[in-house]
């Protein structure tokens, strides 16, 4: 078997239909597309949810909602996600964003929020953004601190 004679599967494949090639094939003068009109010219292209002419889905329904142009959005980081990193010895001493972002936890570009999911067991001197509370009273219980950037 070589490159020059594999053919695809009986039947996988068809004949594409010739449009336009002439009054003999069947599908010559209009080419499919019934005569004149918008649809027929060479061209065209219709916007997105246009609809005729009718007042389109996007325009009918009404407006809701806010968007808060200050919003501030954080990546949460729970406590159990860093007792499993301090077992595995990734992190050793103080915890701040830098070491976040080199174990892939966090981007470098992300505020970062630490969650009180878990607990923590050994005390070490957490810096983020943001802390809720039950993760700031879990730190330091565990001795250790939070502090916000």
């Amino acid at each position: 078997m070589n490159l020059n004679n594999i053919r695809p599967a009986a039947g996988a494949t068809h004949n594409s239909k010739r449009i336009g090639r002439g009054q003999g094939t069947g599908k010559g003068g209009t080419a499919t597309k019934g005569h004149k009109g918008q649809k027929a010219r060479a061209g065209y292209s219709q916007k997105i949810g246009f609809e005729g002419g009718q007042m389109p889905l996007q325009r009918r329904l009404p407006k809701f909602g806010f968007k808060n142009v200050n919003r501030k959005e954080f990546r949460g980081v729970n406590l159990d996600t860093i007792q499993i990193l301090i077992e595995n010895k990734s992190i050793t001493g103080e915890i701040t964003k830098e070491v976040l972002v080199e174990n892939g936890i966090v981007s470098k570009n992300e505020l970062v929020k630490i969650m009180g999911r878990g607990e923590l067991k050994s005390a070490v001197s957490i810096s983020a953004d943001k802390f809720t509370k039950s993760a700031e009273e879990l730190i330091a219980k565990a001795g250790g601190k939070a502090i916000t950037l």
